[in-house]
């Protein structure tokens, strides 16, 4: 029973409480109560945490958004980490086109220049993808993470110290309209209830008393923690750094790998066209590097190889157009007109006219045999 009598008194003086402060506050909307201003330094420090927290958040969800730029993948992770639970691993857009590039080029033929093109993109694809993950994973726990704690503990914090700080002050404001209103009637009342007034101002001034010192106590444990805004200031700089330098690695990496792509894809010789159809150019003569129709015959760019037919059919012989070619990879010859290659090592090379366009005429020393063009580097 004294448990039931105390919670109702209880609940009766929080209503009241509550109802005090919502008459203050409405008063003072509508002009009719005085208001306890902050002081300047506290209103300052109470507007650079609410300007740090709105422009963590909008800084916060654009990096998400430029992370992982799939709303429905944002969605979905969001909804495991308030689960606690580890998000399903999925590959990345630049991984699924270099699978598609490999398999694309792993059917065309590895031999051909086109296939063999295909694969080389496709892994460098793959490696893009997988620095894209590492910068994903990066960031989210050097630069997302520290902003969220930010916004979901000490934000939280100081709102809710703020919040106490606004009640306080409603109360302080409620106590000081209490007395003035008090020591109003005592001058209006007569000289018999002065009594009872002059008691009612004594509980006013003590209630004011009361309520101001827990207002002053409360405004030192906000302002306290606001200036640790400077503090955070500090940790999201080096955060903001962490995530300049991963996405500095990151680009770097992807710098690198495409400068490798590129050179790998600038040494095939694709622009040496021979077929079946061409026509046979005099030993010595150069050819046109841009194609160019004379009469019904199409001339094609050699760099300087010649394409000219052989004296004798069945003995391959050099033409003066031959040219120094390192060996990009191993190959290992299918047939005895193929030469088997080492990497890195130098052959001389040359252009035969009937032959297939992915492949060129190899010599190392007295060995001779067809190369393909994709394992070549030409050498200048």
């Amino acid at each position: 029973m004294n448990i039931m009598d105390f919670n109702v008194k209880k609940l009766a003086a929080d209503a009241g409480t509550f109802l005090s402060r919502a008459v203050q506050f409405t008063e003072e909307k509508l002009g009719q109560a005085e208001k306890t201003e902050l002081d300047a330094h506290l209103e300052n420090l109470l507007s650079k945490a609410e300007c740090t927290k709105i422009w963590t958040e909008k800084i916060m969800k654009q990096t998400e958004v430029l992370l992982q730029p799939n709303p429905n993948a944002r969605i979905e992770e969001f909804v495991y980490e308030k689960l606690d639970r580890k998000a399903p691993s999925r590959i990345n857009n630049p991984e699924l086109l270099g699978q598609y590039m490999i398999d694309a080029g792993t059917e065309f033929g590895p031999g051909t220049a086109y296939g063999n093109a295909l694969i080389k993109c496709g892994e460098t694809q793959k490696r893009i993808g997988t620095a894209d993950r590492e910068l994903i994973q990066t960031s989210a726990l050097n630069f997302l993470t520290p902003l969220r704690n930010f916004i979901e503990g000490d934000y939280k914090t100081i709102a809710k110290e703020r919040k106490l700080l606004q009640n306080k002050r409603l109360d302080l404001d409620a106590a000081k309209t209490r007395l003035k209103k008090a020591k109003a009637a005592e001058t209006r009342s007569s000289q018999l209830n002065s009594a009872r007034l002059e008691g009612d101002n004594i509980m006013s001034e003590q209630e004011l008393r009361i309520t101001q010192s827990e207002f002053d106590r409360q405004a030192e444990i906000t302002r306290l923690l606001l200036e640790g805004i400077s503090s955070t200031h500090a940790h999201h700089l080096r955060c903001l750094n962490d995530f300049v330098e991963a996405q500095m690695t990151y680009y770097a990496q992807c710098y690198q790998y495409m400068l490798d792509l590129q050179k790998q894809l600038g040494s095939f010789p694709s622009n040496y066209l021979c077929n079946n159809n061409q026509t046979s150019a005099t030993p010595g003569t150069s050819v046109p590097s841009v194609l160019s129709n004379v009469g019904s015959s199409a001339i094609a760019s050699t760099s300087g190889l010649v394409i000219s037919s052989p004296s004798n059919p069945n003995d391959l012989k050099e033409s003066s157009g031959s040219r120094k070619a390192r060996v990009l990879y191993d190959y290992d010859a299918a047939n005895s007109t193929e030469l088997s290659l080492l990497a890195d090592e130098v052959i001389t090379v040359f252009s035969v006219v009937g032959m297939d366009s992915d492949w060129l005429m190899g010599e190392r020393g007295n060995q001779k045999g067809k190369v393909p063009i994709t394992y070549l580097e030409l050498l200048n």
